[in-house]
């Protein structure tokens, strides 16, 4: 019984959190363009996330606002002018190559060059280190003996 009593209360909280669904634009095309337009911005909150598949009350603000630009008459290109004088390149799920976004493009690359030069260098030092010491025949005599004192000791 009390866990029908749990079931119900989650329920209920769920629902009491829930919000309605915001009306999408009378105009099918134009809230075709302002998903498409959205998916190729970034969510300023969730930052993994585009702008069209974020919930956050930034996102939706944002794209509000971009369905009224649209409504305006402004260009995809124009909007997306308008929020990085706003937010910056980071808004753009795929900044321009330009001097201040050169890290952001060619960084991985360089990062994984100077990664494979550090492991190809480890590798070469460690086979460097690496001697062959020939133990001489008394040596050798020593370290059988060792041994065989061991496992007459019961060592494995």
């Amino acid at each position: 019984m009390r866990w029908l009593l749990c079931l119900l209360f989650a329920a209920a909280a769920s629902v009491a959190a829930a919000r309605d669904a915001l009306p999408l634009s009378d105009d099918p095309a134009l809230e075709q363009r302002v998903m498409r337009l959205s998916s190729e911005l970034r969510c300023l909150v969730c930052q993994n996330e585009t702008l069209a598949d974020s919930h956050a009350d930034l996102a939706v603000d944002l794209r509000n606002q971009v369905r009224e630009q649209m409504r305006a008459g402004k260009s995809d290109e124009q909007i997306k002018e308008w929020l990085t004088q706003r937010y910056g390149d980071f808004v753009l799920y795929r900044p321009p190559v330009k001097s201040s976004t050169w890290v952001l493009w060619f960084g991985p690359f360089v990062l994984l060059v100077v990664a494979g030069a550090v492991f190809v260098t480890y590798l070469r030092r460690r086979s460097a280190r690496t001697e062959v010491v020939q133990l001489t025949a008394e040596a050798h005599r020593r370290a059988q003996a060792l041994l065989a004192e061991d496992r007459r000791d019961g060592a494995p």
